[in-house]
Formats: structure tokens, C-alpha cells, sequence
């Protein structure tokens, strides 16, 4: 069974008299520990596309099943607890409480599955020392640099061990040199298991993946698998 499958979803928006197909039919499945990327350029449908998947939107029509959980029809409570327990969210532009440390940011939410507190501070702490900032765990955003906020925020989700950690141009913030360390430790986290999936307008982003999925016009334009030459596929 596929870790996410998406059967036919749509999403319009109402604009005066006309309708936006911001998604118009799109299909796919995504198995556990793949690592894909979205690509397309504005209006192309991939930040609708990370809005859906991330449960931060439902679709107009069709069926969305994550980790065997049929979706589209949750209510915001429910959706609200499947982010919390199968999503792990990294942003580009990091969202970070800024009064709060970086051990208190990964902590964050661990709050919400009334994990006690001691308990909350060393799964934060371990999960710091895994992505390298072990040592600034009393370091508030505007003491680091960009590189290592993005790293409190994977860290922040990697703590709840989710089924999927889903990427916003999560080095559209960084600099050349930091980008680079950024993918570098997704590349780690996929060779360790973890399902990646990142959004991002950018091919040397993409190249990391082993899948990418070209959006345009709200329909899956191409969908290759660049780790696999034998299962390269087109749909157009």
C-alpha cells in the first residue's frame, strides 16, 4: 500500500466569474522512503499541491488516503491531529518562535501529545544533536544564522518521528554554500529511511531527489525517476 495516494484530486477557487484550477485531476501515489520533489514554476499548482498533501487544505474533489487514513473528509480537529502525528513541516522561511530557544522551537510539538516534560527536552535535545546543533540548544533564531535555523526547524520536524517530512524551498532563505549543507543532511535523512517530499522551483534542488514530479497548469506535466532510469515515466 502506498505511504500517500492521491486519486483524481482537484482544487478550484471562485475569482469573481471565473474558476482557478489550481489542481485539475491530478493522480499519484508516493511509497515510504521515496524522496521527491514538486517542481513548476508560479501557478503551476505545487504550493497547492504542498497545501493538500500537508493537510493544509482540502480538496475540491477526488480522494486523498495518507498512511491509510482516507482524509479529504476530516474535520479541522482531525486534520489538525494528522499533521501533528504524520507530518513533519519545514518551511523556507523557518517559523520560528523568535522568544523561544531552539531546544523550546522542537519542543513545541511534542506539547500537543501531552509527552511530560523531561521527556520533551531530551527528544528535542536528540533530535538537535542529530541534525548538529547539539551545542546552541539555548540559542534563541536571532542568535544563529540562517543555515542553523533551518536546521531547529528540521529538527523541530523530525521529533514526532513522522510518516513524511514535507519541504517548502527549504533553502530559498540560504545562501550557495548553505543550501548545499541543507540538502546534504535531507540526502542523509533519506539514506536513514525518512519519506522526503520538498516543493521547490528550483532544478539543483530537484536533482537531490530520486523522483520529480513537474507540475503546469495544475496537472502532473512529467514524473521520472532520475535514481532509476528503468522506471522513467511520462505522463502527459
Amino acid at each position: 500500500m502506498a505511504l500517500i495516494s492521491l486519486n483524481q484530486i482537484t482544487k478550484h477557487y471562485e475569482m469573481g466569474t471565473q474558476t482557478v484550477r489550481a489542481l485539475d485531476g491530478v493522480t499519484v501515489e508516493v511509497a515510504t522512503n521515496e524522496y521527491l520533489a514538486f517542481i513548476g514554476s508560479s501557478g503551476s499548482g505545487k504550493s497547492t499541491m504542498l497545501n493538500i498533501l500537508g493537510c493544509l487544505d482540502k480538496p475540491t474533489s477526488g480522494n486523498y488516503h495518507l498512511n491509510g487514513t482516507n482524509v479529504e473528509n476530516l474535520d479541522q480537529n482531525q486534520l489538525s491531529d494528522i499533521r501533528n502525528q504524520e507530518i513533519g513541516f519545514i518551511f523556507q522561511s523557518f517559523n520560528l518562535l523568535p522568544r523561544q530557544t531552539a531546544l523550546s522551537n522542537v519542543m513545541q510539538p511534542l506539547i500537543y501529545r501531552n509527552i511530560p516534560l523531561r521527556k520533551r527536552k531530551h527528544m528535542a535535545q536528540e533530535a538537535l544533536d542529530r541534525v548538529g546543533l547539539g551545542p546552541r540548544v539555548d540559542h534563541l533564531p536571532n542568535q544563529l544564522s540562517g543555515g542553523q535555523r533551518q536546521r531547529v526547524a528540521i529538527a523541530r520536524a523530525l521529533v514526532t518521528t513522522p510518516s513524511i517530512l514535507l519541504a517548502d524551498e527549504p533553502t530559498g532563505n540560504l545562501d550557495s554554500k548553505t543550501s548545499v549543507e541543507i540538502m546534504d543532511l535531507f540526502d542523509q535523512l533519506h539514506r536513514e529511511g525518512h519519506t522526503l517530499i520538498i516543493v521547490t522551483h528550483e532544478d539543483e534542488i530537484a536533482a537531490h531527489c530520486q523522483r520529480v514530479v513537474e507540475m503546469k497548469d495544475g496537472k502532473i506535466f512529467k514524473d521520472s525517476y532520475s535514481g532509476n532510469p528503468t522506471k522513467a515515466r511520462e505522463t502527459i
